[in-house]
């Protein structure tokens, strides 16, 4: 009876251990799991979300329904964590006000609504590139105190363009020299002074990447922008003409990575899937991604279909949808 017994409790005894065994098994898996879940709940994107002031050009110009002394408060409530200002959008403030008080008045306002002052795109200050050495001179002077501003932000760069001739070679030389004269007055304010493709002989990214070389300072990079790779206008035009020859837009950001200190997403239109419908989003980014950039990457839209808020919105939430995977 004693040794009946024995065996029966020693087969329990098995039993329960191989129970709790296998319910400490599907514990481990279920756990296992749910960090697996939460882990993709949380993944972040490589990068950081920032807006162009660009994007709400016609709300501020022409619709009036934004003061652009207001853009860090905009910027903040849709959710972005950097800005990065337009020069030409604040000429009435500027003329009214006066830059010091205008840059007091923004970085106060930066602050308050807690986003990051990234750079200045700088407009309409001459032809950095201009084969007129005066004129040449005059633009690099005109940009000092956009400079001057971006470092008392507390931004990182400022934007120029760099026209001045249609010349390949010529431009070249004349672009390297007003880039390395203004990038030589910006590194004691630690400003970087980068450039973007941004129509004729700068949206020829290899051209653009020449110059960049050429000049060979710490401080003078680029902001490759996924739309702005038109070559040629109808008409010779520089903006609001069909565009009738176009650099390779991918080829142009993957040889402008390498340099880059800024990166915009242009937008122009979106399918029923929030997909852009001229630009390969996914493209874009796996080789942004690829150059082993992790900064800010900024919205620009600049389509006509959808309101600069709802063109705004869907850039954003591909930009994080895409940048998740």
């Amino acid at each position: 009876m004693k040794s009946n017994l024995s065996k029966i409790l020693k087969g329990t005894f098995f039993l329960t251990t191989i129970l709790l065994f296998i319910i400490s098994c599907k514990n481990q898996e279920k756990k296992s799991e749910e960090v697996k879940t939460d882990a993709t709940e949380e993944k972040a994107p490589f990068f950081k979300l920032s807006l162009a002031q660009w994007s709400l050009h016609k709300a501020i110009n022409d619709e009036k329904t934004l003061d652009p002394i207001d853009f860090a408060k905009e910027a903040s409530s849709l959710g972005f964590e950097g800005i990065e200002y337009v020069s030409q959008l604040y000429r009435n403030q500027i003329e009214s006000m006066g830059m010091d008080s205008l840059l007091h008045v923004l970085k106060a306002k930066s602050e308050k609504h807690n986003v990051n002052n990234l750079l200045i795109m700088v407009d309409g200050e001459g032809d950095l590139a201009s084969t007129d050495e005066k004129k040449r001179m005059e633009a690099i002077e005109n940009h000092k105190k956009w400079v001057d501003a971006a470092a008392f932000l507390g931004c990182h760069s400022i934007r120029v363009n760099l026209f001045g001739t249609t010349d390949p070679e010529v431009w070249k030389t004349t672009a390297a020299d007003g880039l390395s004269k203004l990038a030589a007055y910006a590194v004691d304010k630690n400003i970087n002074v980068i450039v973007e493709n941004h129509g004729y002989l700068s949206s020829n990214a290899a051209l653009l990447v020449e110059v960049v070389k050429s000049v060979n300072a710490s401080n003078c990079g680029v902001l490759p922008d996924f739309g702005n790779f038109c070559l040629k206008r109808e008409g010779g035009e520089l903006w609001n003409a069909k565009c009738v020859e176009e650099y390779d837009k991918y080829k142009g950001v993957e040889e402008m990575m390498p340099f880059a200190k800024a990166v915009s997403a242009k937008s122009y239109d979106f399918d029923e899937d929030g997909n852009e419908t001229t630009i390969d989003y996914v493209k874009m980014l796996q080789i942004v991604k690829d150059a082993g950039y992790t900064g800010f990457i900024g919205v620009e839209y600049e389509g006509g279909r959808l309101s600069e808020l709802e063109g705004i919105k869907h850039t954003r939430d591909l930009l994080v949808k895409i940048g998740k995977q």
